[in-house]
């Protein structure tokens, strides 16, 4: 049970302007930047904005620099935002294969069509602290130009398995199905692939890898490799009504990544590799890895296979994934229990009042 708390209107108003205070920090330092944030700290933005489910970098940087670097505090403030935005229709799908990726690696080819593409990426730094990047006013790197244009449409990996049949068709069973909004409808179990797919998107990421690093230490007895892993920039499109017919609105950078995950057969299907699917908004490579994994390790049912690991509980991962939940949920025990912990505190000094040890006890 809450109980409201009298009195403290002015201890709360003080409580702001001191977080205020702390939040500027040294008024000698020049304050940061929305633009700094959102160039310079751009992974921490593509989290923001992914787990968000708002595709802007102005205000997921605002999020940032109000919330001190929090990045779970600044994904709540960009969800309450979000609420209060009019919707004005569904875009269509997002043609992936059309994206202009910065970045195209595949762990299971060597040589595909359209190469390798590093992009930028952590996978080869040493991991070395560089001090260059602590000394004030350095002259800045060159900036990096590409000798040869990337393919307008580069193929998928997984088309090379597909094209002998060794993998599970990507080709939906009714393409004309409706697709579920989480947004907007409650989440009920079982959960279609869409809805599991929407809520991982915005599931935390900590929480989605370490369930992805589960099943890969045979928590679900399903090894992957990574297919493809894309990022890059695609078109966004939508059908007014009055037109009827698809126009561009705009691009945003997205991360997909596609797995090729193991499967015996069954009695109907032979044995084939099968997929996980991870899409996600801006720049987040470990997250959108870690989806894939937790979508394969979440088709348990419907592929036959046993469930036996946390990261195929369907009821477990996506009520848990949350991050805004889980927040609210853990940190209102700090918020006043007075009345609760009060009757529980005179509930065991009434028990122990009538406490007999047994003669029988050890010592």
């Amino acid at each position: 049970m809450y109980v409201a708390v009298k009195g403290g209107e002015r201890a709360i108003q003080n409580a702001h302007r001191y977080l205020a205070e702390e939040r500027r920090g040294d008024r000698e330092v020049p304050e940061l930047s929305l633009t700094q944030i959102a160039e310079q700290l751009s992974h921490a933005v593509s989290r923001v904005m992914a787990e968000g489910s708002l595709y802007d970098r102005e205000l997921a940087a605002l999020a940032i620099k109000q919330a001190q670097g929090d990045l779970i505090e600044a994904i709540f403030l960009i969800r309450a935002y979000r609420t209060t935005l009019p919707r004005f229709g569904y875009t269509v799908p997002l043609d992936t294969q059309a994206m202009a990726v910065d970045r195209r690696v595949s762990a299971t080819f060597k040589d595909l069509p359209g190469g390798q593409v590093l992009g930028p990426t952590f996978d080869y730094t040493h991991r070395l602290l560089d001090f260059a990047l602590a000394a004030e006013g350095h002259a800045p790197d060159e900036a990096l130009q590409s000798e040869t244009p990337l393919e307008d449409r580069l193929p998928r990996v997984l088309d090379l398995l597909n094209s002998e049949g060794l993998i599970e068709s990507a080709t939906a069973e009714d393409p004309d199905a409706p697709v579920g909004d989480l947004t907007r409808e409650p989440l009920e179990f079982p959960a279609d692939r869409d809805l599991r797919l929407q809520n991982l998107a915005r599931g935390d990421e900590g929480f989605l890898l370490a369930l992805g690093y589960s099943t890969q230490r045979g928590y679900a007895r399903n090894h992957a490799f990574v297919g493809e892993v894309r990022v890059g920039h695609v078109a966004v499109e939508l059908v007014p009504e009055e037109l009827g017919f698809a126009i561009e609105i705009g691009d945003i950078q997205v991360t997909e990544c596609e797995t090729v995950n193991q499967f015996k057969g069954s009695k109907k299907v032979p044995p084939q590799f099968t997929r996980g699917y991870g899409l996600t908004l801006g720049h987040n490579e470990r997250k959108t890895i870690a989806m894939a994994l937790v979508d394969r390790a979440l088709r348990a049912r419907e592929l036959g296979e046993d469930q036996v690991a946390p990261a195929q509980d369907e009821e477990f991962v996506l009520s848990h994934s949350d991050n805004i939940q889980a927040t609210g949920f853990v940190e209102h025990i700090k918020l006043p229990h007075y009345v609760d912990f009060q009757s529980e505190l005179e509930l065991v000094r009434r028990l122990r009042r009538g406490f007999v040890p047994s003669q029988n006890a050890a010592e």
